[in-house]
């Protein structure tokens, strides 16, 4: 994990992120981008599904359940959230 990013399925529930990366190619990649997850989008782990996959998350404003798999390949920065 350079430079401090982390997998997006390793973003523990109610921790923060800001997505850096997107590791994935072709029409899976470009569902991502439709999704939002650009460049310095903010992302914020819910919930897991009772047997642990899929885990929703809020991005934008819509809460989207992704797959572990798909989710590993979405590289984020974890951010402190100071009150």
């Amino acid at each position: 994990m350079k430079n401090g990013l982390i997998p997006l399925n390793k973003l523990s529930i109610g921790s923060c992120g800001t997505v850096k990366m997107l590791t994935q190619k072709g029409p899976a990649r470009r569902r991502m981008l439709d999704l939002g997850l650009v460049l310095d989008t903010p992302v914020e782990a819910l919930r897991k599904s009772p047997y642990g996959d899929p885990t929703a998350y809020r991005i934008r404003g819509a809460v989207i359940a992704l797959r572990a798999e798909e989710a590993s390949r979405i590289l984020v920065e974890t951010i402190s959230v100071d009150d």
